[in-house]
């Protein structure tokens, strides 16, 4: 094991033992190899750095790195946004560790060789983030190499396998260039990222959603604190902001959007899909503490003589999201809500048996404007998983479902 902290700064030397200057930085290339170092960037004092690439290196050991090829065979150094570099983007920055779920700080990297194609490449191994990495550069230059190596030995060892690290890249234009085409974090659970995103740094915190394609940052946005989603959205391009909002529930999307200020929630609007922005306008005229204020209006609804087959067919196509698909609403030839049928029953019924005779014996729902507090008696004392909600006409307009009166209960507890 090699740990970065004792290669930078090293001396380099060509094949021939000449002095060619020291390793200003180590660079891996994520678009060809996500762990491989890639590059070494050789500073020389005041003339332009070079660059070495893994296939010119040598060896490289605590203190000394010896390349293949001569200094003339090296090219200048120049930035590439493409590149991750181990002591600007890594050392003392925040990363993600995606297997503990939580953010940490690293304080060095270890390197292991690996061969490759008949030669040696160093690829990362894992990132240190307890007090032996701490140690290690705190006492470099300071004490012997060899004092550190046996020092650390009596301490313990916090570190991260490289494969279970996120970086958090917070330069708009390098995170373009840095994300891979499947994101790390986005295999979490949303709400496993929105504890992570909670506790980062505003700038993080959007470097973190833009990461993540729009159907996973919506899904962890719907997860974060309310207040912090408002401050988040805020921070983000109208575009993407809207981009968000459409991929959330209605009901989830209106309660943010009702937290931004009145200017800013017309530009995402206006960025918006017309239909939803519509939805997300006409939520909006409800007040938060009644059932209007609670209801999304993705919901299942049919006919009382639509056929078994038929709603099967058309549950098949919708785009309803699963979660307000556990029952079939029916409504009769004036469009009122008429009963409702819960889907497990579908599957035991014949094809052609109307829905008009599943339905259940006693049928629950509130008006747009019942409160809150009714609401929740109603899940609790009937054990509904939806309900739904009607007009003053008894038109059906929306659902309640389970999931949001035991947010809405969290939010209010925490």
């Amino acid at each position: 094991m090699i740990h970065v902290t004792e290669v930078l700064d090293s001396g380099v030397y060509d094949a021939q033992g000449n002095y060619v200057g020291r390793v200003r930085e180590l660079c891996l290339v994520p678009a060809e190899q996500s762990n491989r170092i890639a590059r070494l960037v050789i500073s020389r004092g005041r003339y332009q750095p070079l660059v070495a690439r893994y296939d010119q290196v040598a060896s490289i050991a605590p203190g000394t790195v010896r390349l293949n090829t001569g200094e003339l065979q090296l090219r200048p150094y120049e930035p590439d946004e493409g590149w991750l570099t181990v002591r600007k983007d890594l050392l003392d920055q925040q990363i993600i560790d995606i297997h503990g779920r939580k953010v940490v700080r690293v304080n060095d990297v270890d390197l292991v060789e690996q061969a490759t194609d008949g030669r040696m490449e160093l690829r990362v191994a894992q990132v240190d983030v307890g007090l032996v990495g701490a140690m290690r550069r705190l006492l470099k230059g300071v004490v012997a190499p060899g004092w550190i190596r046996l020092l650390q030995k009596r301490l313990p060892t916090r570190v991260i396998p490289w494969e279970f690290v996120d970086v958090i890249e917070t330069d708009p234009l390098r995170r373009v260039k840095l994300k891979l085409e499947h994101s790390k974090l986005a295999r979490l659970h949303p709400a496993d990222i929105a504890d992570i995103i909670e506790e980062l740094a505003p700038a993080e915190r959007e470097a973190v959603i833009q990461t993540l394609d729009s159907e996973t940052a919506a899904e962890a946005l719907g997860e974060v604190q309310g207040d912090l989603q408002v401050r988040i959205l805020e921070g983000l391009d109208k575009e993407h902001a809207a981009s968000l909002l459409e991929q959330m529930p209605p009901d989830e999307a209106a309660d943010v959007l009702a937290g931004l200020p009145a200017a800013t929630a017309r530009e995402v609007l206006e960025d918006m899909d017309r239909q939803e922005a519509r939805e997300l306008v006409e939520l909006l005229r409800f007040e938060e503490n009644t059932a209007g204020g609670l209801m999304t209006p993705e919901l299942f609804a049919a006919s009382e003589t639509t056929t078994v087959a038929g709603a099967a067919t058309t549950l098949r196509e919708t785009e309803v999201g699963v979660d307000s698909l556990d029952t079939v609403y029916l409504l009769n030839e004036q469009n009122v809500l008429s009963g409702a049928v819960p889907v497990g029953r579908l599957l035991r019924a014949t094809p052609e048996t109307p829905l008009g005779r599943l339905r259940t014996e006693q049928l629950v729902f509130v008006d747009t404007e019942a409160k809150e507090r009714q609401v929740v008696d109603l899940f609790d004392k009937y054990n509904l998983r939806s309900l739904p909600v009607v007009d003053a006409e008894q038109k059906l307009v929306g659902i309640i479902t389970v999931d949001d009166i035991v947010n809405r209960l969290w939010q209010a507890h925490r």
